[in-house]
């Protein structure tokens, strides 16, 4: 009887084969669908942030008469709290800031930052780099 009893217990080598092979197919399946999640959602962060700044910038340069020399002065100026993180780099520092000497305003006195894109140059979700976004 006590025989009996311990070949009954546990699980077989092809049980387990089968339980792992489940498991397999399940991350299989859910893989991809988190990757793609999660870069849809860092994409609507980029989004988000670069409107976010852009308007700072316009606020900036209508309030102040001239147009910020970098995103710190939207800090300074209490326009932004802080410089978002970049969610494609992960980075503060990798912003983009284009400048351009044209004025937006007829009470602008100074050229200064116009726009801002992420500094990463990988495709999107549209075939667009995350740059010219």
């Amino acid at each position: 009887m006590r025989a009996k009893r311990q070949a009954e217990s546990g699980f077989t080598l092809i049980e387990l084969m089968v339980v792992m092979l489940i498991i397999g197919i399940l991350m299989a399946i859910a893989i991809p669908n988190y990757v793609g999640a999660m870069r849809s959602a860092n994409e609507s962060v980029l989004k988000e942030d670069l409107h976010v700044m852009r308007n700072a910038i316009d606020s900036y340069t209508m309030d102040k008469q001239k147009a910020p020399q970098s995103l710190q002065d939207l800090v300074d100026a209490g326009y932004l709290r802080k410089i978002p993180v970049d969610p494609m780099t992960h980075s503060a520092d990798t912003w983009v800031t284009v400048t351009s000497d044209d004025l937006h305003s007829v009470d602008q006195t100074e050229p200064g930052v116009d726009d801002v894109h992420s500094g990463d140059d990988q495709p999107g979700s549209d075939g667009q780099p995350y740059s010219t976004w």
